[in-house]
This record gives structure tokens, sequence and C-alpha cells, in this order.
């Protein structure tokens, strides 16, 4: 046994930036349709809310804790965004008039996964792939200004909730995270595989079992 050391050689490690985000929407007959790249994607906020404490009281003492659900929420930024998001915006397309959106329309759900990147004091790279599952996105406020001597790109924001999914032996998620430090390359391939598309197929969003799955099964 041995003293408790902090901030050691290698062990000061940091995340920072979001890229290569994906969007899955949602496909008729349920599931998620092919991923499409999410570019001019700024931020990703994720703000769980709930797991708030309640206490119990007995014998005139605190008798225990029970804590409510966790809900995970988070925001999105962005300059651009897929032309399919607009449905999940509340914009629907008359048929055979692409460019134009009916505004005040049913939200649809969709999925999502960004990476950020992960380091250390001693540069090792590596970076942590978020998936997020059943997402659906509030009215949000978009300020359109006149151009200026000091122009600016507008960017969009959009407030969003999920409602989890089935995870066998666990509870249910909206969210999952992988990073490639510790899980290794060959497990990252797999994965990227998956959500990113290949040669062979398209890119996707599976379920947390089927992930797992496939995770486990790469030696």
């Amino acid at each position: 046994m041995s003293r408790l050391t902090w901030d050691g050689t290698g062990e000061r490690f940091y995340q920072s930036g979001v890229s290569q985000g994906v969007f899955y929407p949602i496909a008729i007959g349920g599931g998620y349709g092919d991923g499409i790249a999410w570019n001019g994607l700024t931020s990703v906020n994720e703000s769980p809310e709930g797991a708030e404490a309640t206490d119990l009281w007995a014998d005139n003492i605190k008798y225990a804790t029970m804590r409510s659900a966790e809900d995970f929420k988070f925001s999105i930024g962005a300059y651009h965004y897929p032309e399919e998001f607009e449905e999940c915006q509340g914009k629907a397309t008359p048929t055979g008039l692409n460019g134009v959106h009916v505004g005040q329309q049913t939200r649809k759900a969709f999925g999502l996964c960004y990476r950020t990147e992960k380091s250390n004091d001693q540069a090792v790279g590596g970076y942590v792939i978020h998936v997020i599952y059943n997402a659906t996105c509030d009215p949000s406020d978009q300020e359109f200004t006149t151009i200026n001597d000091s122009p600016d790109a507008i960017e969009f924001s959009w407030d969003c909730s999920s409602l989890p999914v089935p995870v066998t032996g666990m509870k249910p998620t909206s969210t999952m995270t992988f990073d490639s430090i510790e899980l290794g390359s060959a497990k990252m391939t797999a994965l990227e595989n998956l959500l990113y598309g290949n040669d062979s197929n398209a890119a996707s969003l599976p379920t947390p079992d089927l992930i797992i799955s496939t995770l486990k099964a790469v030696t």
C-alpha cells in the first residue's frame, strides 16, 4: 500500500473541442435512417436534470435517501445543420417543393453522435465519442440582424430532451460514451464502422445492446 498522489506524470487528462457530428433521422416504421454528417456543429452542452434526493425520516433520524429518475437534456449550437433536421425542428416540406418549409409541424425524434478530443500532460492523444438516443428539440430563439461593419454568421441553437432506450442488465439510457484510450483502436474502429459507415455499410445508430455486443466480439 502507498500514499495517494495527485497530478502524476501522464495522469492529467482533459477533454476539448467538438467535431464529427452525425445526425440520425428516425426512419419510417421505427429505428434510425442512415446517418448524415452534421457540418457546422459548434457546441453540444449536456445538462441532465432530476436525480433529486428525497430524504426519509424515521425514529427521529434520517432513515434513507431516495433519488428521482434522471432526465437527460442537452443543447446544440451550429452555424449550419442537415436539411433532414428541418423535420426535427417542426418544419415540413410540401410534396414536390424542395426548398419550401412549413413551420409549426410535428417535431420528429432523432439520434446524434459527436466527438471530443482527450489528451494529457504528455500529449497522449485520444478522443471520446458521445452517442445520444431518441432526442427531440424544443422551439428556440433565432435572431436575425442586419449586416454591419462587424459581420458575423448566425449561430442556431436548440434545446433538446430525450427518452431513454433499453439496455440489457441496466436501466434504460439516453446516452453512451466511448473512450478511445481505454477501448483501444480495434474496438473504436468497429464502433466507427457502425456509426460512420464504411465501404460495406451505411452509417447507422445501433441499439446500445448491439454496440456492446459488437465491441465485446472484438479481440
